[in-house]
């Protein structure tokens, strides 16, 4: 039973739990068929006169329409990419290229001429989506300068025009059947690595996935998710979106995060759950609408894509009066691997990422040997199941490294089980410290920090040393408006915290820290700036980092 078996090594076998073989096609026409007139989609624009609405019935209409106009250019199979920011046409767009039959290539639009040539190129786009302009910046205009470039690039659809483009398609013209293991989307991963990897995604993974964790979060049918993620990333572009076409419920379109924004569409449109990052939270709950707006319709904060602070968790769950869930897991697993219940204790909720999704097999591995570590000790997460990408697109020799022989995805983070099967994160493992011999597990330094009262975000990185052959570095973005702690207190603050052999020598202080789109720290980019000298650090000196090294 959930909750219940107890292991006896870090090794979660696969718990039962419905996995339907489905597509989204599949699922949307169903929910059009039993809820017709239930709400299915809201363009919530800040301008409230201009905000668009789709029924159930609606929904599935247009997207059909859309379907259809996309065969009359292009043929199923085919790779179609969405340069775009957030906007309920996005998401028309993407359920009509699933009902053609089509792969949806997902485009962050703040990217330039460099990486949008490497996408289109790599992928093999014929067809693309985006505005004209997007914040003064000439979209179409860089796409004729590289499209030399991108040869297999056949068309490019200006949104400006989306009705005429709608409307293009034969009526008549008949849909192809899609079969849940077909490829949905490509979703290009790199973040903290910086290597751009188009992890392809299928229906039932996409479905499947995204239904456990609205579950999880205690969402009933008819849920309504008010959703300010990217729908570039996977977050906003499967896990909230597909989760309320799971649950034949309303999903709530922000076209960006503004904190106030938000809370306004949780109030107007009873919102009962909502993904953000931390940060994104943490702006939330500092705003000064917040305690304006009626917020008792929210049942549940999910939040994940980076480290979760404690002591954010039970602020949240105090102040804004609803229950938590965090999320952890990554592209290639179609997601969330692990995920907490709103019915876990404070302590889980604060202190682990739950227990793996249904049908899924999770090991805590010995990276020499693959081989299982024993409970509480740390090692590579890997998971095995429905939720594995089918691999990275044109990339076999990325694919295998990233899948093994026996089919275990290896995420690259450092993680721990618990004999009932919660894991906890440790960190990445091109993040893990080696000082003096020793394993230093910068996560747990990284939320010994975050509780602090004045620290916002601390990241710790290894810094080269002769002595040690690396030394800690904790780079501290402070809350807004307190007031700058010296060294001495934060380290003396850790020593009460944590073992005095991991607190950091080397500090530094930054106003905004270099991220994804979705809020991960690139940590990379934190070394190669040390490196540099570009990233200035006070160094706690000679007897006290002496006194920290004997002690380790």
């Amino acid at each position: 039973m959930v909750g219940v078996q107890v292991l006896e090594t870090s090794y979660w076998p696969a718990e039962p739990g419905a996995v339907h073989d489905i597509t989204v096609c599949e699922t949307l026409r169903s929910a059009a068929a039993a809820v017709p007139d239930r709400l299915a989609l809201v363009d919530c624009v800040a301008d409230a006169g201009a905000r668009e609405t789709w029924t159930y019935a609606e929904f599935v209409a247009d997207a059909e329409r859309v379907a259809r106009a996309l065969l009359k250019r292009f043929s199923p199979g085919d790779r179609i990419a969405v340069w775009a920011p957030n906007s309920a046409r996005w998401i028309v767009l993407q359920q009509g290229i699933a009902m053609a039959g089509m792969v949806l290539v997902a485009l962050n639009p703040a990217y330039r001429a460099r990486e949008v040539a490497f996408v289109l190129e790599q992928s093999g786009v014929v067809g693309l989506f985006c505005p004209r302009t997007y914040r003064e910046f000439d979209m179409v205009g860089m796409l004729d300068s590289i499209r030399q470039e991108t040869p297999e690039l056949q068309a490019i659809v200006v949104l400006d025009e989306w009705e005429s483009f709608a409307a293009s398609g034969d009526p008549e013209q008949p849909l192809p059947e899609t079969r849940p293991e077909d490829v949905i989307q490509i979703q290009y991963t790199s973040g903290t690595t910086g290597f751009p990897k188009g992890a392809m995604l299928h229906h039932k993974g996409l479905l499947n996935e995204a239904r456990h964790v609205a579950e999880r979060a205690g969402m009933a049918e008819g849920g309504v998710y008010v959703n300010a993620m990217p729908m570039y990333h996977i977050g906003g572009g499967a896990v909230t979106s597909f989760g309320a076409w799971a649950k034949r419920g309303t999903f709530v379109i922000l076209p960006g995060f503004e904190p106030a924004l938000l809370l306004e569409a949780l109030q107007t449109y009873r919102g009962t759950h909502t993904l953000v990052v931390p940060t994104m939270l943490i702006a939330m709950l500092d705003h000064p609408d917040r305690t304006r707006r009626d917020l008792s319709s929210l049942q549940a904060i999910l939040s994940g894509a980076a480290s979760v602070p404690a002591s954010l968790v039970r602020k949240t769950q105090k102040e804004l009066n609803c229950q938590f869930t965090i999320l952890f897991g990554q592209t290639e697993a179609h997601g969330v691997v692990s995920q907490t219940r709103v019915t876990d204790s404070p302590d889980d909720q604060a202190e682990t990422v739950g227990q793996p999704l249904p049908q899924l097999e999770v090991k805590i591995a010995d990276p020499e040997t693959g081989d299982p570590v024993p409970l509480n000790e740390a090692g590579e997460i890997c998971c095995r199941g429905y939720q594995n990408m089918l691999g990275y697109y044109r990339m076999e020799a990325a694919t295998s490294a990233a899948i093994d022989e026996d089919g275990w995805l290896h995420l690259g983070d450092l993680g721990s089980m618990d004999e009932r099967g919660f894991v906890k994160i440790r960190g990445r493992i091109k993040d893990m410290i080696i000082r003096g011999g020793m394993n230093i597990y910068p996560a747990e330094i990284e939320a010994a920090l975050g509780d602090h009262p004045a620290v916002e975000y601390a990241a710790v990185i290894g810094v080269p040393d002769d002595k040690w052959g690396e030394q800690i570095g904790a780079v501290v973005k402070l809350r807004r408006g307190a007031e700058r702690p010296s060294v001495e207190e934060l380290t003396g603050y850790l020593r009460t915290e944590i073992a005095p052999h991991k607190t950091p020598v080397y500090w530094s202080f930054v106003a905004e820290m270099p991220t994804t789109p979705s809020g991960k720290i690139q940590k990379f980019v934190l070394r190669q700036q040390a490196e540099e000298g570009t990233l200035s650090f006070d160094f706690v000196r000679s007897a006290r980092a002496d006194n920290v090294g004997a002690q380790a």
